[in-house]
């Protein structure tokens, strides 16, 4: 993405490292709300491909890499990229600078497991349909998405960034045959946890779950 938001996101990664403030979305570990539902499944990547939206300084990545999953970890901005890739010398995760709007072709329906955590909220909530579109593309045959947001109600006014997600915005990831398979509202309610599958073949049925 060019303008605004990929600016943005370089300035406050760029001031990180000059000694400024940290990322206010940098956890400084994988997400609590990411490993909890890893574990209620007992997720193994068993060597299939994962893609962590929005990667940042790759915690969440190196985190199902550990699971087994050939994972793929992409951020708007390249100073987190390289801190990523500093970070993690002998990491097996692929990281890479990319734009949510604007994504790989290579990249459609490719991963069995893409994780979405706060991106689409530090988005402007105008480009929150495309980019969560955008998302769903990426789930392959059979995959799973999970997004994690924090919650805003319908009608109410909030002046970002960040802009948490209303119920009907999550309900936007719910494309191209993706299919919303459960939402969880958790954190006292601040959180949404949110998964979605695609069935074999790209169809909508019977898609196998974590």
């Amino acid at each position: 993405m060019t303008g605004e938001p990929s600016s943005m996101f370089e300035a406050i990664y760029a001031g990180a490292e000059a000694g400024e403030a940290k990322p206010p979305w940098d956890y400084g570990a994988p997400r609590p709300q990411l490993v909890e539902w890893a574990e209620a499944r007992d997720l193994a990547g068993g060597d299939r491909e994962a893609l962590v939206v929005g990667c940042g300084y790759g915690a969440d990545a190196e985190f199902l890499a550990r699971l087994g999953f050939r994972t793929t970890g992409f951020d708007f901005a390249p100073t987190a990229i390289a801190a990523a890739r500093r970070k993690y010398p002998a990491s097996k995760v692929n990281y890479l600078v990319a734009d949510v709007l604007d994504l790989p072709r290579e990249w459609h329906r490719r991963f069995d497991l893409v994780v979405e955590s706060l991106t689409v909220q530090s988005m402007p909530p105008e480009q929150h349909t495309a980019a969560a579109q955008n998302i769903a593309a990426l789930v392959a045959p059979e995959g799973t998405l999970l997004v994690l947001a924090t919650t805003r109600d319908e009608g109410s006014e909030v002046k970002g960034p960040p802009w948490p997600l209303t119920r009907a915005e999550l309900e936007e990831f719910a494309s191209g045959g993706l299919i919303l398979r459960g939402v969880e509202r958790i954190e006292s309610g601040t959180w949404w946890r949110a998964e979605l599958s695609r069935g074999a073949g790209g169809s909508t049925s019977h898609a196998p779950q974590f």
